[in-house]
Parts: C-alpha cells; sequence; structure tokens
C-alpha cells in the first residue's frame, strides 16, 4: 500500500510505501472484540469495597435480651438487617485485567489500522515538530489538514512535547505514542494523524 506523505500545509511533499501485511488486512471482529474488552477491563481500578459486618464501627453487645421483650431477636448493632450494618456479598477490591495474547492484540491492531487507511482517515505527516506549543497555530493546522472539529487521534513519539502541549486542551484531539497505539484508541477516533516515523514503526512491529 502507497500513501502520499503531507506537511502541516497539506502539502504532499512524497511517499511512504506500507506492507498490506499490516495496511491491508481483513478485520477480525471477534479479535478486536476480545482486545477491546480486555482493554477497557484493565481500566478499571477495582478498589471498590463495602464494609461487612466484621468491618463495620460499632459495638458488638447484645442490644437487648433475648426473651420477653416483644421485640425481635438482635444479636448485635452491626447486623446487616439495620441501619448503618454491614453488607452482605458487597463488593470487594479485585483486578479486572483479561489476557488477551500478544498475536491477538496486534492482528486486531493491524485490522482497525487497515480499516482506517481504506477509508481514507489514515494521514502521514512527514514530520509532527511545532516550533512552540501553541494550540492556536496547532488547530490552525488541523484547519488546513481538513480536520476542524473531527475526534483525531495523533501518532508520534514520546519526546514531541510540543504537540502534546499544543493540543492537550482540545477534547477533540488525542496524543499517543507509537509504540502505546491499541485497538480501541483507533476505534475511538474518526481520523489518525501519525508521523512517518511513527508509522513505520508499526509496520515493522506489527509485520
Amino acid at each position: 500500500m502507497k500513501l502520499d506523505v503531507k506537511n502541516w500545509d497539506n502539502e504532499v511533499v512524497g511517499s511512504v510505501e506500507l506492507p498490506d501485511s499490516v495496511f491491508a488486512r481483513e478485520v477480525r471482529e471477534h479479535l478486536v472484540w476480545e482486545v477491546v474488552r480486555a482493554y477497557l477491563a484493565s481500566r478499571r481500578r477495582g478498589t471498590h469495597k463495602a464494609k461487612t459486618r466484621g468491618e463495620v464501627k460499632g459495638s458488638g453487645i447484645k442490644p437487648w435480651k433475648q426473651k420477653h421483650t416483644g421485640r425481635a431477636r438482635a444479636g448485635d448493632r452491626r447486623s446487616p438487617l439495620w441501619r448503618h450494618g454491614g453488607v452482605v456479598h458487597g463488593p470487594r477490591p479485585r483486578a479486572y485485567t483479561l489476557k488477551v495474547n500478544k498475536k491477538a492484540r496486534r492482528a486486531a491492531l493491524a485490522g482497525v489500522l487497515s480499516q482506517r487507511a481504506a477509508e481514507g482517515r489514515l494521514v502521514v505527516l512527514d514530520s509532527m515538530e511545532l516550533p512552540e506549543p501553541r494550540t492556536k497555530a496547532f488547530v490552525e493546522h488541523l484547519e488546513k489538514l481538513g480536520l476542524g472539529g473531527e475526534k483525531v487521534l495523533l501518532v508520534d513519539g514520546v519526546e514531541n512535547l510540543n504537540l502534546y502541549l499544543a493540543s492537550r486542551n482540545r477534547p477533540e484531539v488525542d496524543t499517543l505514542d507509537a509504540r502505546s497505539l491499541n485497538a480501541y484508541e483507533v476505534l475511538n477516533h474518526r481520523w489518525i494523524v501519525a508521523s512517518k516515523d511513527s508509522v513505520e514503526t508499526l509496520a515493522e512491529v506489527l509485520s
């Protein structure tokens, strides 16, 4: 697959040859579902917790005698039947992570990248460096690319600090390192804008 390489002014300055084994793959929906499910599960903190009757603050003394009061039997004030008592079968801290094989993750990512490329929603830039971290100038660049107001994922190296600072307060734009790219983030954005180096890195890792 051959893609045009552009600059921030939307001018074609070259081309890049990408392997069909990565950017012309069939989307395997069951793999994408597995990977996205595992990714979203891993984002859950799992710190939820409810106190049982043994953890609730309060006395363990019997509130009244067992018989001849006309009231229901009660053993202590921390019973789950009482207000402010413990919780039965409440949530406990746990890990929600799911195991997905490395080959499945790579196949799912290659599939969704191929889908974006086939749709013409993969834009390759020769360089994504910005002279200064100004949001106004960054938005102007996006408008020149025809992506103003679109949900865009910027893929470049972590060393491009100006790009991150210029785009971080735009809610429709996210930045990600090429080696951290995943199927969920690709599906969650309509457009993928990547530097030439990042695309070549992806081709090397996924092929």
